[in-house]
Order: structure tokens, then C-alpha cells, then sequence
């Protein structure tokens, strides 16, 4: 068996190192590796040797008896096995073996979900969480069959079959949790967080997954965040929407609590309107959403505070602007994962959250095509249930949805595929005909498609810059997410291992040219506001500290109608700009020229003006031009809503320009760029 154990754990630590958790498709093949290319032809972040193990495992042969059994839940009457977000509790499963059953030297895997905190099974520490226990039910000690459980990495564990067989229907008991300190659950309120089983049946290091795996609900805890979100811009005619949302320490819907909330409305000058009044009765999800009254022009923001018990919780909203002509600016996260691949979270539930918590305008759900516990580009009814959840919970007007997937590319960088349409096709990155970005570009043209370059300066893996973005495909680039910003090595909330010279920045150095946006890239099921969960660095206030915001993103979007075709036209036009969260609404110019447009009529002298209505007090707005920041402008008093001009001499063509907007929360914004043509 001793060959077993080590191709699992050495699976385990070459899957923990790519993502510090295991990737459970199977075990490590042991049909032969394709050889990766010379290392010298990869940029400098490349991952070949996981490609190649992933190719590798999608040719490896499955025998008859891999993924055979089937397991159950063990519960007793009235209990559903579910647990509050982070509580301990014990679990016991009956694995059954199936008609090949297991051979000596194969083994069946228990596995807990590899994100967000769920105890490792563990065997040797019965005082700690996860302890497990394995024995076989129902019949006398069997003095010939040896059950040898171990640990292998970070969340998972296996069960050696020694001495004999496994025999068909012969049942074995785990017991998750089975010492005194139970074992711990999900992080993040979830429907069906899944414990994964596998079984090698011949014993030649190859598992495959149990097609039914028992699942289990995990529920909010209490309430600590009030979020209150505003419609963004309003027609003096037209009835603003209010969102009062109750979360959890993790941002988590489904707060069961009991009070009521009173609201303010405050103008920017001064003016207030009446206090609303909305009572949260311990039922439902937690949260509300109402149409207030048309408001006078000008900016307003709502004010709200409810007491729970003894502790208060206060929020104050997003900036509203009721204004006649103003453009409207559509808010969207294009970038976040489920259950279905490396998140947390049903799909439906996604963009339940993006609607009815967040209050977005517009969201993608873009699970990997082959990350995570089954590989979509693997399983084409994964993609098909997909698209299909996605499609139903597309309203126009109201809440657009955009079919999403993020194309995985551990040599050139991950990028999101979005499509404008109701179905399309995955372009998997382990297929040699789309496995890089020059082949993504030519299998989309022609269709109302999209890519956006992600998380590209570093944090896991950096875009390789070297194939020039196709500028109809790819005409926007997110600098934000929540593994931080790609925007410049000077930027705030930096990218985890930054790469020097793979910035946005550098890029457009080098002459490509981008609108900007953001998303979150949330794997915690919170499209919109990864920015408020401290496991994306958000800081709660205290008395003598005032909240400071995470990691996340926001794309913000002008246009007036509210459509997938609108949208695409818009971002196309990179009429966009980027936050790293929080809704700041911004309106600039350079030269009269509105932002991502490239104009030769900006050569010379012209004057930015910018309009900021922020959602904390504004600390500095920087002016950038050709890669260096070269103006900065600092508020004198806590300003939330200001106006600006920077003016800019000598201009050329080939040069851009763009504006960095820091708030005292931690709050980032970057309008698009402003190119200067040659002619």
C-alpha cells in the first residue's frame, strides 16, 4: 500500500501548493504525464507541471470499480444535519460498497469542502476538531480486513483497504467530529454544502468521485452588518429603491432577527427628508427592499440605525443623485464562483444575493471551466445548468445576467469569458485548440463575447502580456479584485505577489489600450460586497476606529438602457470605470471628451474636470499621465461630494490619462483612461 499513500499525498501537497487546498477529481493518474514545454517559453508565473497533471487526469482510465458505492447521512428523527455558519457538530456517514467493491490496495476518500474553514478529518488527535473515526458495521471483528484511515492535506483523508476486499454491500461507518471537540463547518451560510466521496476500486492510484454525495445546509449567524443601498440615478419623476440588509460577521444572508429600523434621507446641502420606519420580525431572509418617494434634485444618502438587543447597528448608504440628464450609472460584479467549482453557494443563490442583498444592476457568474471539486468543462450538465440559471434569472430593465466562465490558464493568466446571449460554448483551457489567449480570441470572433484579464500583476497567477488583448474581444481590464489591485506597484491594497512590470500600468506603456472596471472574484457567494467580509481584509469599527473596507470590486457602467445588448455596447465603448467596492459616482471629461474615448483633439493643453460623489469622506483624487502619478488633490475637510479640475499641458499622441480616487474607509476608484490619438 505504500504506493498508494505516497502518490496521495503527494496529489495533496502539488494541489495544496497551486491553491493551499486540494482539487479532488481523482488520484494522481498513473498513466504517463505529457512532458511540459522548456520552462524558458513560459512567463514567469507559469504552472505547466498542473496543466500537465490535469491533462493527464482527464486521460487517465477509470476502472469499473472507481466511483463505485454509494454513502448516507446518518441522522436522527427531526435533525437535517445542518449547522450554524462556523459551528461544531459531529457527523456520521455509511458508506456502502458497490457491486465491484473495493480491492486490497484501493481506498475510498471522505473529503470536506477545500474553502472556507471546514475541519481537515484528521485521525490522530481525538482531542481536536474533525477527529474521524472508520470501522466496518454490522458483522464481527474481521481479523482479515484491515481499514487503514490517514490524513492526507488540508481536507482530506483516505481510507486504505488491506488483508481483503471491501465485498458489495459490506458498509463502512465514518464518524466526522467524534471526539469531544465535534468538527467545525463552512464559514459562510449555504443550500447543500457538499461532503465529497471517492473510491479507487483496483488500487492503482486512480479515484473518481461518487455521483450523489450527501449535502447539508449551513445557516447565517447573528446579525452584525447593516448594509442600506440606494439606487444610484434617479429622474426627478422616478421612485428611488431602498435595500435594508441584516448580515452575518461574514456578510451572510438569512438573518433571522428582530427589530426595527429607522432611515433618514440627507441631501448633500443639508436638507432631510421624513424617518422611514422598516421592521425586521425574525422571519424571512433578513432583509427589505422599498420604494420611497420622488426626491428633489441633488445627492442623498440614506441613514439608518437599529437596535438588536443592546448593540446598535448603523449604516449610512451609497450616494443617490436625482438629477434630469445625468447619464445612469448601472452597477454589475462580472466575476464571482459557487459551489459549483471554488465558492461557496448555489448558483441560484448568487444572483438571488446580487439582486435582493447587493442590489446590483447587472452580474456573471463565472465558475471555473476546471477548478475545484468537478471540473465544468468535464461535465457538460454542469454548464448547461448554468447557463440555465443564469438565463432565468435574467429581467431587463430590472436585473441583467450574463452568461459567464472563467477560462483557467495556469500558463497565461485567468481570464472571464462573458457572452451577451443566452447560450454559449466553453472554450476549456485544457484543450490544445483554446489553450492560449491568441486561440480564445479566434474561437469567440464574431460573436457578442467578451474577456477580461484578471488579477494580471500577480496574487495566483499573472496575464501574460505577450499576446496583445484583441481590442473588440477584450476592451476593458479589471484592476480590482480581491486578491487586491493590479493597477501600479504604488497602488493602494496591492496585489498579492506582485510581478514588477505585468501592471495595467506597464501595459498601457507599452501602447494597449483599456477601459477599466472591477469585480469581486468573491468565492464567498457575495457578488457586490466581498468588501465587507474580513476574510477579504474588511476591519469592523470600533470606538476609537471607524470601518475599513476590503478587497473587492465593482464595474460601473454608463448607460441608459438596462439590457445585455446595452451593456455590451457600452463596455465596448469603455464608457466604465472601476471601484473597489463602495459606489462612488463619478462624472469626468478631458478636453469635453467623456472617458475611454481616444481623441486626437486632446493633444495640447486641456482641462479634466471631475465630479465625485463618494461613499465615505474623500482623502486624495490623483491625477496619472504616461505611468506617473503627477497631480494630487486632498480634500482640506471631509468631503463626500466635490468638484475638481486638474489641467494638463503638452499632450502627444500616444500618451493616456486617468484619475486614482482614494477614500478614508480604504474605498479606491479609477476612472477609464483618456487616449491621446496620433492623429
Amino acid at each position: 500500500m505504500e504506493r498508494t499513500h505516497n502518490r496521495a499525498i503527494s496529489l495533496a501537497l502539488m494541489l495544496g501548493a497551486v491553491f493551499a487546498y486540494t482539487s479532488c477529481t481523482s488520484e494522481e493518474p498513473s498513466t504517463p504525464q505529457p512532458a511540459p514545454r522548456p520552462k524558458s517559453q513560459y512567463p514567469p508565473t507559469a504552472r505547466p507541471d498542473t496543466v500537465a497533471h490535469f491533462r493527464a487526469d482527464m486521460e487517465a482510465e477509470r476502472h469499473p470499480s472507481d466511483g463505485g458505492g454509494t454513502v448516507a447521512l446518518v441522522l436522527e428523527e427531526g435533525d437535517d444535519g445542518s449547522v450554524v455558519a462556523s459551528g461544531l457538530r459531529r457527523w456520521t456517514f455509511h458508506f456502502t460498497a458497490g457491486p465491484e467493491g473495493i480491492q486490497p490496495g484501493g481506498a475510498m476518500y471522505f473529503q470536506t469542502s477545500p474553502f472556507w474553514g471546514w475541519s481537515t478529518p484528521q485521525t490522530i488527535r481525538p482531542f481536536q476538531p474533525g477527529y474521524t473515526t472508520v470501522s466496518l458495521v454490522g458483522q464481527a471483528e474481521d481479523d482479515e480486513l484491515n481499514l487503514e484511515p490517514m490524513s492526507l492535506g488540508p481536507n482530506l483523508m483516505s481510507v486504505q483497504i488491506g488483508g481483503r476486499a471491501l465485498k458489495e454491500g459490506e458498509v463502512l461507518e465514518v464518524i466526522f467530529g467524534a471526539g469531544e471537540s465535534l468538527a467545525r463547518g463552512d464559514r459562510h451560510a449555504e443550500e447543500g454544502s457538499t461532503f465529497w466521496f471517492a473510491v479507487d476500486g483496483d488500487g492503482d492510484g486512480v479515484r473518481k468521485l461518487l455521483e450523489n454525495c450527501p449535502k447539508v445546509d449551513i445557516h447565517a449567524g447573528p446579525p452584525r452588518h447593516l448594509v442600506l443601498t440606494l439606487s444610484s440615478v434617479v429622474r426627478p419623476d422616478e421612485r428611488p429603491r431602498l435595500t435594508a440588509a441584516l448580515l452575518d460577521g461574514t456578510a451572510c444572508t438569512g438573518v433571522q432577527a428582530k427589530g426595527r429600523l429607522e432611515v433618514q434621507l440627507q441631501s448633500a446641502d443639508g436638507a432631510v427628508g421624513p424617518i422611514i420606519t422598516v421592521a425586521f420580525d425574525g422571519t424571512g431572509e433578513g432583509r427589505r427592499t422599498i420604494e420611497l418617494d420622488p426626491l428633489p434634485l441633488g445627492v442623498w444618502r440614506a441613514i439608518g440605525e437599529i437596535t438588536l438587543g443592546d448593540k446598535p447597528l448603523r449604516a449610512t448608504s451609497n450616494p443617490l443623485l436625482c438629477d434630469p440628464v445625468k447619464e445612469r450609472i448601472r452597477w454589475g460584479d462580472l466575476h464571482g464562483h459557487s459551489q459549483l467549482t471554488d465558492g461557496t453557494g448555489t448558483p441560484d443563490a448568487f444572483y438571488t444575493y446580487a439582486r435582493e442583498v447587493a442590489m446590483l444592476d447587472f452580474s456573471a457568474l463565472t465558475d471555473h471551466d476546471h477548478w475545484g471539486m468537478r471540473f465544468v468543462d468535464q461535465h457538460q450538465e454542469l454548464w448547461e445548468g448554468l447557463q440555465a440559471v443564469t438565463n432565468a434569472h435574467n429581467d431587463p430593465g430590472v436585473f441583467v445576467t450574463i452568461v459567464g466562465y472563467e477560462w483557467t490558464s495556469w500558463i497565461h493568466g485567468h481570464r472571464h469569458v462573458l457572452s451577451f446571449s443566452d447560450s454559449a460554448t466553453m472554450f476549456s483551457t485544457l484543450s490544445e485548440e483554446t489553450d492560449d489567449p491568441a486561440e480564445l480570441w479566434s474561437a469567440l470572433e464574431g460573436t457578442p463575447s467578451m474577456t477580461i484579464a484578471h488579477h494580471s500583476a500577480g496574487g495566483p497567477i499573472a496575464t501574460n502580456w505577450e499576446f496583445p488583448p484583441d481590442p473588440v474581444l477584450e476592451p476593458l481590464t479589471e484592476v480590482m479584485n480581491v486578491h487586491g489591485s493590479s493597477e501600479a506597484m504604488d497602488s493602494p491594497s496591492l496585489i498579492y505577489s506582485p510581478l514588477r512590470g505585468n501592471f495595467i500600468r506597464d501595459v498601457l506603456d507599452r501602447g494597449y489600450e483599456f477601459g477599466f472596471i472591477a469585480s469581486g472574484d468573491s468565492h464567498d457567494g457575495h457578488p457586490g460586497l466581498p468588501h465587507i467580509s474580513p476574510y477579504y481584509n474588511y476591519r469592523f469599527p470600533t470606538e476609537t476606529r471607524a470601518a475599513q473596507v476590503g478587497t473587492g470590486g465593482l464595474a460601473a457602467v454608463y448607460t441608459e438602457e438596462l439590457s445585455r445588448q446595452a451593456l455590451l455596447r457600452a463596455m465596448r465603448d469603455r464608457a466604465t470605470y472601476a471601484t473597489s467596492g463602495p459606489r462612488a459616482l463619478l462624472y469626468a471629461t478631458l478636453g469635453g471628451e467623456p472617458m475611454g474615448a481616444r481623441s486626437s483633439s486632446l493633444r495640447g493643453d486641456a482641462t479634466l474636470q471631475l465630479s465625485v460623489h463618494a461613499s465615505a469622506p474623500v482623502r486624495s483624487l490623483e491625477l496619472i499621465r504616461s505611468g506617473e502619478v503627477v497631480d494630487v488633490f486632498s480634500p482640506e475637510s471631509f468631503a463626500w461630494d466635490l468638484e475638481h479640475e486638474f489641467s494638463l499641458s503638452g499632450l502627444e499622441g500616444g500618451e493616456y490619462v486617468y484619475v486614482r480616487i482614494q477614500q478614508l474607509d480604504g474605498g479606491l476608484a479609477w476612472t477609464s483612461p483618456w487616449f491621446i490619438a496620433a492623429d
